[in-house]
């Protein structure tokens, strides 16, 4: 039996344009000579669809979708992933189904059976848990078809009660097929590797995985869907990032072969690799899939507006980003030149809009109210808001979406200006830390120098005040940021990181920091996650929580 798995890139509620990827590819996999294509989890709607799930037009349309898709499998089988309405009177209104398609018809339904609710997950919002599961015959296989997190309960610590696979493996499959919606994380490729070889090495059978690719607002999608032979060993890795097909001819002895080229574990990226890539597709389809295709941001001359001009530069074309100068009286002259040698190097759009008679006639206004009174952080914050100002402004003029170009260190801690720096259309590096976006920073000058030296090099200062550094205000980088890991990505507490060698009032601070600045990123712009735990969707804090503050 031939089999061709589809990893592609879906669009959330845009059926005619998954609908169409789906045909197309299932008269490819025809022409091939497949026997089965196989597409990811909700393909049919996209992922994550959320609370468009509560529409009864929405699942409508998935239904007509299926019917579509299903009038093409003539001579062919095939795979797809859709929700559908959950008929018995109890429980949830909906089920997270596969359907298994063969000549024009619907053959079977498998239901999800484990519901992840965690961190960026909301299944069992919307979805019913599956109680019953029966393999699938067909051109004389027996095929075990689960969804995603239905063979995520062989970890160390079980979320779930039930296994699946140790139901279905007592109807003797001969392999097993699972469909995915799995989100890029930057160390996830590897937990996923680990998972599912042990899904094919406990139940002894040949494993194919096919994943989402692409990204849908801060979630990315990273594709490099799996095939395991029945030892658990990686037979094929597909790529990463980017749309592909495979097919893999399953044998009478439970063997797996292919013609193509395999991908070796040698051959895998390091964790700031796959954050660009991830970065790259993130801008990409955020703009693509919002019907946008040019991007602004404020170039300061600093690393963190570097590094997101490169990207952008990267994802949308150079011709398709503008980079706008917004010198103070506090900014410096080596600022400036930094920031007109990376639109040099670049050939971005530029232009240059100087704040300091905007701020000026702010403070003169505000006069009367701040008289006699020392400058502090609010003249430092009118300089942040006064360029937003001006950005949004050639949003609105132009048609721009505005870049955010916040590092995650920055946003843990508030550093950050609300309503200023801040705003944006989407965060690219909110979920990145500093002393990430300096690796970050070298990686893109691998082949070149784009980010002058000098910005990566020279302090790093929001330019706020004379001679203003962040270590005025924060710890060194580097142990801010391991602080942050131990805080936010596992959860460890005061005590618990103290325990490490850090010093207890720099670890109080930190954390305090990160507390109070809670009701900050609640009025940020979506974060492009790259990370295990981002700031947004999954991680919900409570603003005026008293806990660890």
């Amino acid at each position: 039996m031939k089999i061709a798995l589809a990893q592609l890139n879906y669009h959330v509620g845009n059926f005619e344009s998954n609908t169409n990827k789906i045909i197309a590819s299932i008269r490819e996999a025809k022409q091939n000579g497949a026997d089965l294509v196989v597409f990811a989890e909700l393909c049919v709607c996209g992922y994550p669809a959320r609370d468009f799930l509560e529409f009864n037009e929405f699942i409508s349309l998935c239904d007509a979708a299926a019917k579509q898709i299903a009038a093409e499998c003539k001579d062919i089988a095939c795979i797809i992933g859709l929700p559908t309405p959950n008929y018995n009177s109890e429980g949830k209104d909906l089920n997270n189904s596969a359907y298994f398609i063969e000549n024009g018809e619907i053959k079977a339904v498998v239901n999800k059976a484990l519901l992840p609710n965690y961190d960026i997950f909301d299944e069992y919002r919307y979805f019913e848990p599956s109680t019953s599961f029966n393999c699938i015959d067909f051109k004389g296989k027996r095929i075990a078809l689960t969804i995603c997190e239905d063979l995520w309960n062989t970890i160390e610590n079980p979320l779930y009660v039930t296994r699946p696979m140790d139901t279905l493996i007592r109807q003797n499959p001969d392999v097993m097929i699972n469909i995915a919606a799995s989100p890029f994380a930057y160390n996830h490729d590897e937990e996923r590797i680990a998972i599912l070889s042990d899904n094919a090495r406990r139940y002894k059978l040949p494993l194919l995985y096919v994943n989402h690719v692409g990204a849908q607002t801060e979630l990315i999608f990273d594709g490099g869907s799996l095939v395991f032979d029945k030892a658990g060993n990686i037979a094929d890795e597909m790529p990463y990032f980017k749309e592909h097909t495979a097919y893999y001819t399953l044998e009478d002895n439970g063997d797996l072969t292919f013609e193509h080229q395999t991908t070796q574990m040698a051959d895998r990226e390091s964790d700031i690799e796959q954050i660009h890539q991830g970065l790259i597709l993130g801008i990409r389809d955020y703009f693509y899939k919002s019907g946008f295709k040019q991007a602004i941001l404020g170039l300061s001359g600093g690393i963190d507006s570097a590094v997101v001009c490169v990207l952008a530069a990267e994802a949308l074309g150079p011709e398709n980003v503008m980079a706008v100068l917004l010198p103070s009286k506090f900014s410096s002259d080596h600022s400036l030149k930094d920031a007109e040698d990376l639109v040099a190097n670049l050939g971005c759009k530029s232009e240059t809009v100087a704040i300091e008679k905007i701020t000026d006639a702010f403070e003169t206004a505000l006069h009367p109210q701040f008289a006699n009174l020392p400058f502090n952080i609010a003249e430092e914050n009118i300089q942040s808001r006064s360029r937003a100002v001006l950005l949004m402004a050639m949003c609105n003029k132009f048609g721009y979406i505005l870049l955010n170009t916040s590092n995650k260190s920055e946003a843990a801690v508030g550093y950050g200006t609300l309503y200023g720096d801040m705003c944006g259309g989407i965060s690219v590096i909110g979920d990145v830390f500093k002393t990430q976006v300096f690796q970050l920073a070298r990686h893109l000058n691998r082949e070149r120098e784009v980010i002058p030296v000098n910005t990566i090099v020279k302090p790093p200062s929001a330019e706020l005040r004379p001679d203003q550094k962040d270590t005025d205000s924060l710890p060194e980088y580097d142990i801010l940021d391991a602080i942050l890991v131990q805080y936010i990505e596992q959860r460890r507490s005061s005590a618990e990181i103290i325990k490490q060698g850090f010093e207890d009032a720099v670890v109080h601070k930190v954390l305090r920091l990160v507390n109070m600045a809670e009701h900050k990123r609640y009025q940020t712009p979506p974060i492009l996650r790259v990370s295990p735990k981002a700031f947004g969707m999954g991680r919900r804090m409570p603003i005026v929580g008293k806990y660890l503050t």
